[in-house]
């Protein structure tokens, strides 16, 4: 089956940025960080948890000891990859241990690679720090080894990925999270605003929040109360972004459901505590399509909703992902799709061409979609899609807005505005009299040229 466009891939991660530092004799771990952002934090406690231990961090195969592959296992394309990157650390390293969610499936893994080390599954701390003790003894030097408040990143320094739950309580037909990861279970709101705090006094500009369902966030604490800074907060998405907003940095937020109290977060956005920003996956549009997908098929509803959060804050974009193809899916249900995103508008969009995932209960479903049809669909889909985008970008030139710097080589800086998440969403790029610029700087620039999914610009003074 075909893949989607690597652009469109949320299972693709960032790229692990890792220092290459250590001390003669130390211990040395590689880390190959695949799947979803919420993984890469993962690997990120793996790696601090290693650090703290007296362990260096290898940036390539040739100077680890051991490799670990922190896996995806969402879609069978995914799992794909796994395998192919597990098989390439074995035959660059030889010592490989695998964790993440395709962990779950250690006779899937063992049965292609026989001479893994270890197997565990995602989130296991624990168990993957003992197979590495296994593997690669610790041989710490406690006036030597020091950790950075922060721990491990495998981001750049300016932004950083701030998980604040763990699971997913919805059923939908198509995805087996929750079978991976289990229910949802949620961090006190006192120890996300901490970790918080904590990176953006190392530096941080930008704190993208993130779990399997944000708007859920404290749904199984009953929304606990907890003290902070002499008041007493909720641990529930609203009072959490209030606090995150006083903080200074940039907060995006991600993986967000269209819940009712969703509306509270859109006046944050339109203050600017919050960026006006909202992940959200709508998956599609149809009622039937999203009855067989086992999510809430309240479409036109939504539809009010977006137009009332607009109202709000005009400034507001939406990201969202959808699937095509998904088994009975009909040329009407699909061409409801379309209408709906003709009127929705929504600002950044990816699309899916509907695969089949071992355990998930969409397998079973009638009427499987042809796959010349899926990627007629896919092509009809994204064409429209990309026309939205290059509209509203083009809306934007002769406009001054922030943006945020992420590189700056010797042809230009690459900057992202409040409109644009990291890896997944599109850049603005400056051409000239970016010399001075460095990463994590945010500056003014007028918007002077738009393409499909980027912009150009020009420093303001």
């Amino acid at each position: 089956m075909s893949q989607n466009p690597p652009s469109l891939r949320p299972d693709l991660a960032p790229a692990p940025r890792i220092a290459d530092t250590r001390r003669p004799g130390q211990p040395t771990i590689g880390m190959v960080s695949l799947g979803c952002p919420k993984a890469l934090v993962d690997s990120e406690r793996i790696l601090t948890r290693l650090r703290a231990e007296g362990y260096a961090i290898s940036p390539d195969y040739k100077g680890a000891d051991a490799v670990i592959v922190n896996t995806c296992g969402f879609l069978d394309s995914a799992k794909a990859e796994s395998l192919d990157a597990i098989g390439e650390a074995l035959r660059e390293n030889g010592k490989v241990l695998v964790t993440g969610c395709l962990g779950a499936e250690p006779d899937y893994i063992t049965g292609a690679h026989p001479k893994v080390m270890a197997v565990t599954g995602p989130h296991q701390y624990e168990a993957v720090l003992d197979a590495v003790h296994r593997a690669v003894p610790p041989s710490p030097d406690p006036f030597v080894d020091l950790l950075p408040p922060t721990g491990v990143k495998l981001t750049p320094r300016h932004y950083s990925y701030l998980k604040i739950s763990e699971g997913c309580n919805h059923a939908c037909k198509f995805c087996i999270i929750p079978d991976m990861r289990g229910r949802l279970v949620s961090r006190p709101v006192h120890a996300v605003l901490r970790e918080a705090e904590k990176l953006v006094q190392a530096g941080v500009k930008e704190l993208l929040v993130i779990s399997q369902d944000t708007s859920a966030y404290g749904l199984d604490r009953r929304h606990d109360r907890h003290p902070w800074k002499g008041a007493e907060l909720r641990s529930h998405i609203t009072d959490l972004a209030r606090e995150l907003g006083r903080l200074g940095a940039w907060v995006r937020l991600h993986y967000v459901y269209p819940y009712p109290h969703v509306r509270d977060l859109i006046p944050l956005m339109a203050e600017g505590g919050v960026l006006p920003y909202l992940d959200i996956p709508f998956q599609h549009a149809h009622p039937d399509t999203l009855r067989r997908m086992a999510r809430p098929a309240a479409a036109a509803k939504t539809l009010d909703e977006i137009a009332a959060w607009r109202a709000i804050c005009p400034d507001l974009v939406l990201r969202s992902t959808f699937i095509v193809g998904y088994p009975g899916e009909t040329e009407a249900e699909f061409q409801t799709l379309l209408d709906w995103l003709d009127e929705a508008q929504l600002d950044r969009v990816g699309c899916f061409q509907y695969e089949n995932v071992a355990g998930a209960r969409s397998n079973a479903l009638p009427d499987h979609v042809a796959p010349e049809v899926k990627q007629d669909r896919w092509d009809r889909f994204m064409e429209k899609a990309q026309a939205i985008s290059a509209a509203k970008l083009a809306a934007k030139v002769g406009r001054t807005i922030p943006v945020i710097v992420d590189e700056v080589d010797a042809d230009g800086a690459t900057c992202r505005t409040q409109a644009d998440a990291p890896e997944i969403d599109g850049n603005l790029f400056i051409d000239a009299g970016f010399e001075g610029l460095a990463p994590g700087d945010i500056v003014e620039v007028e918007v002077e040229e738009a393409g499909e999914y980027d912009l150009w610009g020009r420093l303001r003074g």
